[in-house]
């Protein structure tokens, strides 16, 4: 009954907001920093039923309300030339998440695609967008909205990005999640999935599935991560 109720609220969200890098399994990003004079790593794999994925993106707060994300993902398609994207990202709080209560962010960044066009003007993407938070039951639930803008490099075309999504302990180390998420140009996508907290605070595991109903092409895929996230490095 209580998934059922987060599906239900998640399907709401999705119908009126907004997405990029993410606390992992999440593409709806949070309204929230990795902790201050520290870094973590957020590292996975996406496989497609003709592709996959593999990205690390390592992220650090050198000031505490200041966090720098930088690192890439590697592509590899069948019967095709490997491929792969480099990821810049800084992120802010305008208004720090307190348990019941809400929170709102600010991240903009810059994706490049190398193997497109090599040298100093590589193709890619310009994004900025906003994160909102909401903690509810003493952060046991909590919801996340964005509402972005992009801007591809090659096409110049401008596109408006969203997601919604939430989160729910269903064990003091077991998170379910699940998420809307896409942008004014296609079908949306969706995914569903289990965290799992094996030092809590600390070292995290995930597991999701996720497709894009209605979509053209082979878009359902299968994800494996990892979270770690270091209390103090600096």
């Amino acid at each position: 009954m209580q998934i059922h109720f987060l599906i239900l609220v998640l399907a709401a969200l999705a119908g009126a907001v907004g997405t990029a890098q993410a606390a992992r399994p999440f593409m709806t990003d949070d309204a929230r920093l990795t902790t201050e004079g520290s870094c973590q790593l957020e590292s996975w794999t996406r496989s497609y039923a003709n592709r996959s994925e593999y990205w690390a993106l390592p992220a650090c707060n050198p000031t505490g309300n200041f966090e720098i994300t930088a690192g890439g993902g590697q592509f590899r398609a069948d019967g095709q030339a490997h491929t792969h994207d480099r990821v810049l990202q800084a992120k802010t709080l305008l208004r720090p998440l307190q348990s019941n209560n809400w929170g709102l962010g600010l991240a903009v960044g810059r994706v490049w695609h190398p193997a497109a066009q090599p040298g100093p003007n590589n193709l890619g993407s310009t994004f900025v967008y906003l994160p909102m938070s909401v903690s509810r039951r003493d952060d046991q639930l909590v919801f996340h909205a964005n509402l972005g803008w992009v801007q591809d490099a090659q096409s110049r075309l401008n596109s408006t990005t969203w997601g919604g999504g939430a989160e729910y302990w269903v064990h003091p180390q077991v998170m379910v999640i699940a998420e809307a998420f896409g942008d004014d140009r296609q079908k949306p996508f969706v995914q569903s999935g289990v965290r799992f907290s094996v030092i809590p605070g600390v070292f995290q595991l995930d597991i999701t599935r996720g497709t894009q109903p209605g979509g053209i092409g082979r878009h359902t895929w299968t994800s494996l991560g990892l979270r770690y996230t270091p209390d103090k490095l600096f």
